[in-house]
């Protein structure tokens, strides 16, 4: 599992005036928050950060935060980015605690799209409706990653939310309360628009080749 660590320093003063100096001078300006405890005030690397953010895990992950030579655990919750130019605006970390359960986007990780049943016997194509899920677990349970298997996925099957293989003590939000609706499709397989199988096509040469009533 991939650990990341951010070097933070309390920042005392705030407002847009000073999150701007913080911005020219290649810091950005964050808050901690959450556990029990006061909100601080921090500043961190943009450059680090932006090395950090390559990673798509460092959005699911439980980070390490040094403040002072002080480690707090927290997990990103917000991020603000320039509009169209490549600048971290703000960052909004939660402490976690042990006890609490948390909320977190997912990445969900596609296998065996290339051994797929429905792509290599049915001539089928492979959408995917979602690229993560929230979930909710204790810290201890947090998934780097959860797994979608693809090779028996036969031509016009459907995988909903339900259907994925959860690590243990680990529960979808979108189901948490029993609700049909929250139910939604994650990927399928199916053909292109006008394609048709085998079982039709043969359906199709044998109207054709049956003798016409008179």
């Amino acid at each position: 599992m991939q650990i990341f660590e951010l070097d933070a320093q309390l920042r005392t003063e705030r407002g847009k005036a000073e999150s701007r100096r913080l911005r020219h001078t290649g810091y950005v300006p964050a808050i901690m928050y959450g556990a029990g405890k006061e909100p601080i005030a921090l500043s961190l690397s943009h450059n680090e950060l932006l090395k950090r953010l390559e990673h798509q895990s460092f959005f699911s992950r439980i980070l390490t935060v040094t403040i002072n030579n002080q480690s707090e655990k927290a997990v990103l919750k917000d991020l603000q980015r320039h509009p169209y130019r490549p600048l971290i605006l703000h960052l909004d970390l939660q402490r976690i605690s042990e006890n609490q359960h948390l909320h977190m986007p997912m990445p969900l990780h596609f296998i065996n799209e290339d051994t797929c049943v429905g792509v290599k016997q049915g001539g089928g194509m492979i959408s995917h409706h979602e690229s993560q899920v929230e979930i909710r677990c204790l810290p201890k349970d947090l998934p780097e990653s959860i797994e979608v298997d693809l090779e028996a996925i036969e031509i016009n099957q459907i995988l909903h939310l339900s259907d994925l293989v959860l690590p243990e003590n680990v529960e979808l939000v979108a189901l948490a309360q029993g609700k049909k609706t929250g139910n939604l499709p994650v990927v399928s397989v199916h053909l292109a628009r006008g394609t048709k199988t085998a079982e039709e096509e043969a359906e199709a040469k044998e109207n054709t080749e049956s003798p016409q009533q008179g």
